[in-house]
């Protein structure tokens, strides 16, 4: 029996035993990944379209011929069933799905509501603090541009409460006219809470509201000739009309929308999502979902917002430049999620169609990059596949570095790159375990490959995703061996090899390159791969010393607080809190150690005695 007949048992199978209500499907290969996930309104009906593979694309035809079980998930809703499936593409990444691939947060706006003089900051993570949070903004870029003209417009603190309780005199911030200086008594808490009161209405879409009472205010102060006073609003009324701006970037006749334009050349697409919150522009970000040459944007652009907003709450409105397959069953979907109405609109006309034009264009032009920045990529690919003498172009290469000073704290860290330039998501890093000798760099590597390795054997070795074409070691011909000889140890014997030594004096340009089965050899000085290969290792480099000093940082901050008995994680982030440092806590009195939130009496005793014991 063929394999596509084989898969085809597995379906009908199934079959037997499928509802017609809807539901979510699973098609698993041997080894128990999954390669494709679907929703569907009649389960029945959609899985028997699998049996007739003669109508089937090549793709699907593969995909049914690797199917050697179904896993099937039955829903109340068919909104429940689409928004499970892409919670389930999303965390499985199956080969057959578009797949959209952000693994990044989104940064927010947040004005504290805990403290008398709120702070205004940008904020990632869970919002779990009191206050107003604004957003998502696309970039730390975009919010700290939004942080900076609300310092400008509103003269808010940005300072942290530790700094903030500290403050003996104002900061840079306040000599140019960027914060009130509560900090220092500058302005009085009724006085601050105005300027807060009138920032949250800015950022809920009531800047002309803000402005007015602003000019009134400026009119007031210059009739009773306090002109210095009447100067300050003038620069406030100057900062709010610049930050409003107005066209196409922050469009009136929109209020809270996300703008989603899909384009596609060559079988890749480029999605383009413009954050549009109280009429204005929270910035924008470019995605590039994984799907196959034949898709369409409107089925990609579905696929991508699906799984978008799966860990995100919808807004209100999306504006889209294609009409999508079961576009209200999506709607639908993220209304459920969002609590609320979500309306998918793709406008023809005005300025909501002039947005979405804008973002197409974006689309468009990022696309247009990217094709050529993977062209440049491809060649340089080529050029190393023939300096090391590989069957064909790298489509992984890992580079592995190590950092520490005089053994301690060390650290080892492997660096990700192919066709699409260095992959983020696919970095490690690697805390040495084992004791060593200080300034052991072979132990180190060994310990580092062994883990990586030893790993990927267990998860499936040369046949699962992720195994590398060609290794790159930052050292020369003794780290060559090491790693050669802990490859075997782990009977890994087929891959690729190299170790980049650095040239005479360090020059960069002068490199040696150590191979298995040749001797080392340089790289004419004005090489493009020579150039491509000392970017892969000045970025190992990059990323592990900047693991070290995270790592260093932060033994050196918790390392005394570490030692005092009976104080744990929770006691030492609360003394950190409200001290601001380690050094902090060690000056600090014991009626200001019994201060602090979570310390008692006794525990107070004893992180006193711990730091003044002699």
């Amino acid at each position: 029996m063929s394999a596509a007949l084989t898969g085809v048992a597995v379906i009908e199978a199934t079959l037997a035993t499928l509802p017609g209500s809807p539901g979510v499907y699973r098609m698993l290969n041997a080894a128990g990944d999954a390669l494709y996930v679907g929703k569907a309104r009649s389960l029945k009906k959609r899985v028997v379209t699998y049996t007739q593979t003669a109508r089937l694309p090549e793709r699907l035809r593969r995909m049914v011929a690797e199917t050697a079980a179904m896993e099937i998930v039955i829903t109340h809703t068919e909104a429940e069933a689409l928004l499970l499936e892409a919670n389930l593409i999303k965390k499985l990444k199956p080969r057959y799905n578009i797949v959209l691939r952000d693994d990044k947060s989104y940064p927010w706006l947040f004005l504290s509501g805990d403290h008398a003089f709120p702070q205004i900051t940008k904020h990632r993570g869970a919002r779990t603090r009191a206050g107003n949070y604004y957003g998502p903004f696309a970039s730390a870029w975009a919010v700290n541009q939004t942080v900076n003209a609300m310092q400008r417009v509103f003269l808010l603190r940005s300072c942290a409460d530790t700094v903030f309780a500290t403050r003996k005199r104002p900061c840079l911030l306040y000599q140019i006219k960027r914060c009130s200086a509560p900090c220092v008594g500058r302005i009085g808490e009724a006085d601050y809470a105005r300027l807060c009161a009138e920032a949250r209405d800015f950022m809920a879409g009531r800047a002309a509201e803000v402005q007015k009472t602003l000019a009134a205010e400026m009119e007031a102060a210059s009739e009773a000739m306090a002109f210095e006073t009447a100067a300050a609003l003038r620069d406030r009324i100057r900062g709010l009309t610049h930050v409003q701006g107005g066209g196409v970037i922050n469009p009136a006749s929109i209020s809270d929308a996300d703008v989603v334009a899909a384009w596609q050349i060559g079988g890749q697409t480029c999605v383009q999502v413009f954050f549009i919150r109280a009429g204005r522009n929270n910035g924008n970000r470019a995605f590039y979902p994984n799907h196959a040459s034949f898709n369409e944007a409107p089925e990609v652009l579905a696929a991508f917002l699906a799984q978008f907003y799966d860990d995100k709450t919808p807004p209100p409105l999306l504006l889209l430049n294609h009409k999508l397959p079961e576009q209200d069953w999506l709607a639908e979907a993220l209304s459920v999620k969002a609590g609320r109405r979500v309306t998918i609109a793709v406008p023809e006309r005005g300025e909501k169609r002039a947005v979405v034009l804008h973002a197409e264009i974006n689309a468009r032009e990022a696309l247009e990059r990217r094709l050529a920045e993977s062209a440049g990529q491809a060649i340089l690919l080529e050029g190393v596949a023939r300096v090391f003498g590989l069957e064909a172009p790298p489509e992984r290469i890992e580079v592995y570095d190590n950092s520490h000073i005089m053994g301690t704290n060390a650290y080892g860290a492997m660096i990700v790159a192919g066709p699409e330039g260095f992959e983020r998501a696919a970095y490690r890093k690697y805390a040495i375990r084992g004791n060593m000798t200080p300034g052991d760099d072979f132990g180190m590597m060994r310990e580092v490959l062994e883990r990586r390795f030893g790993r990927g054997l267990r998860e499936g070795g040369a046949e699962a995703k992720g195994w590398p074409d060609l290794v790159l070691i930052d050292g020369g011909a003794g780290q060559l061996s090491a790693a050669r000889e802990t490859l075997a140890n782990l009977g890994v014997t087929d891959l690729p090899l190299v170790a980049i030594a650095k040239g005479p004096d360090r020059d960069a340009g002068r490199e040696w390159f150590h191979t298995l089965d040749g001797p080392a050899f340089q790289l004419p000085p004005r090489d493009p791969v020579l150039y491509y290969l000392q970017r892969l290792r000045d970025e190992a480099h990059r990323y592990v010393i900047a693991t070290h000093r995270a790592g260093r940082s932060k033994k050196l901050v918790g390392s005394e607080l570490d030692e005092v008995p009976g104080i744990g994680a929770a006691r030492k982030r609360a003394l950190l809190n409200h001290f601001g440092s380690a050094r902090g806590v060690k000056q600090a009195g014991l009626a200001e150690l019994e201060a602090a939130p979570g310390i008692s009496h006794a525990i107070a005793a004893r992180i006193y005695q711990f730091f003044h014991q002699n």
